[in-house]
């Protein structure tokens, strides 16, 4: 079984998105490069940036997320991002009518229930935990090993938060990863157990 990992580009303040939804400058660094992180040459990235997150994301073989994102994305029109297998969506409501039984997407009621499934699919490959709500779901839970976040030079001053409602101190180990590039600052945290 591969390890669990919660992860978003957020806000300095510690949010994902305004109180909109909408995630503002956090994804620029997702285009202010130049090197190519994925084959539709659409993300690129500077090149300290993509020696980072190209192997991170060659790991990841489930992504969980919540239905609120599921829904704000219009399930990514059934093609999981970035080349990720598998999508499960945490939700007590069943898939989008019309919805095309053969994407890759997996839904699934209960944090607990969604973890089982994801690392089935993922095998001993990564599970990633969206944050957000259901990541701060996952993490109260004691399911994530590893919190990685991107830190990007804003204040927001409110919004969506990146631990969602946690109302409980989670200790993480100190930093094992700490890189500074173009308009981020990427950071990895093993949680303390």
């Amino acid at each position: 079984m591969g390890k669990v990992v919660m992860y978003s580009s957020v806000s300095v303040d510690g949010f994902v998105a305004d109180e909109n939804d909408q995630p503002g400058p956090l994804f620029d660094w997702l285009s202010n490069g130049d090197v190519p992180l994925d084959e539709s040459g659409e993300v690129k990235v500077s090149q300290t940036s993509y020696d980072y997150t190209r192997p991170y994301w060659d790991q990841i073989g489930a992504t969980v997320v919540g239905r609120h994102v599921f829904d704000i994305t219009d399930g990514w029109d059934g093609k999981p991002p970035s080349g990720i297998d598998h999508v499960v969506v945490v939700t007590h409501r069943p898939e989008p009518e019309g919805w095309d039984p053969e994407a890759p997407f997996h839904f699934v009621d209960g944090v607990e229930a969604a973890m089982a499934k994801a690392q089935e699919l993922a095998g001993d490959r990564m599970v990633e935990v969206a944050a957000g709500d259901v990541g701060g779901q996952m993490l109260a839970a004691g399911l994530v090993d590893e919190v990685r976040m991107d830190v990007v030079p804003v204040v927001f001053g409110s919004g969506k938060r990146f631990f969602g409602p946690v109302h409980a101190q989670h200790l993480l180990e100190d930093p094992d990863v700490v890189i500074q590039a173009n308009r981020v600052l990427h950071l990895r945290y093993r949680v303390r157990r």
